[in-house]
């Protein structure tokens, strides 16, 4: 161990939620790993609430510092731009004085990075379809289970 290492080093998850049909049917997935994964699906959904879902539960299953890469600017840029601060301070109302669309999802999604688990989790974007082993794993997995209108899940 060298002088500046981490103690508790970032588990790296990507996520992606995928529809067919919007709505329609739909999946969502995370993967550490070819060997560490999990989709899950919902009957009527947009694709949206799967990319969001995926987070959610990526972060339920996985403790500690996480980094969650995804290729949902929806999701990314809901913490880059700190829309959620806006959102809080308004009730719950977007810019335009309407409710924020997927609160049910959004709020324990906020709270969990930002209340709860402050400082252990990072989101990044990552370009989707763009060759990402990782990415395109996810991709796979979501998109077959709201196919299969089943999840999947090892490790």
């Amino acid at each position: 161990m060298t002088l500046f290492e981490d103690p508790d080093p970032a588990t790296v998850v990507f996520t992606d939620g995928a529809c067919v049909g919007n709505p329609g049917p739909g999946g969502w997935a995370w993967a550490v790993s070819e060997e560490e994964y999990e989709s899950g699906y919902e009957e009527k959904t947009t694709n949206q609430r799967m990319e969001v879902t995926a987070v959610l539960q990526a972060l339920g299953a996985n403790s500690g510092h996480v980094h969650v890469v995804s290729d949902s600017t929806y999701v990314v840029n809901c913490f880059r731009q700190r829309w959620w601060a806006g959102w809080r301070a308004r009730g719950w109302k977007n810019s335009r004085g309407e409710p924020v669309a997927n609160q049910d999802l959004w709020r324990p999604l906020i709270d969990e990075v930002v209340d709860v688990r402050r400082g252990q989790i990072k989101l990044s974007w990552v370009k989707g379809h763009s060759g990402d082993p990782m990415n395109e794993l996810v991709d796979r997995l979501a998109v077959g289970a709201a196919r299969s209108r089943r999840g999947a899940s090892a490790g």
